[in-house]
């Protein structure tokens, strides 16, 4: 399979915040920075993918994580939630 990435998307954009929301045929992934004393986010980029593609990516990222922290070491969040638990962030359908 071949490629193909233009310049300026190959630049890519910064998220430091993701916000997932679902609907029975979709899932929107909008991406967005957010200024440290801010209370306004942007949002840089949003996908949109059916269910199958989005847990293909769930299952990518899984699979890429465990390569990466078998390289480099384990990734640790802090304040992270307990597993099983949701964060207050919601939008539309699902949770962030």
């Amino acid at each position: 399979m071949n490629i193909n990435i233009s310049p300026d998307m190959a630049a890519g954009v910064y998220s430091n915040l993701a916000i997932i929301a679902h609907s029975p045929s979709e899932f929107i992934l909008d991406f967005a920075s957010m200024m440290p004393g801010t209370k306004d986010a942007a949002v840089r980029s949003r996908v949109i993918m059916t269910p199958e593609n989005a847990k293909k990516l769930l299952f990518a990222l899984q699979d890429n994580f465990a390569k990466y922290e078998k390289q480099f070491g384990t990734v640790t969040i802090s304040g992270a939630p307990a597993p099983g638990s949701t964060l207050p962030i919601s939008f539309g359908g699902g949770q962030a």
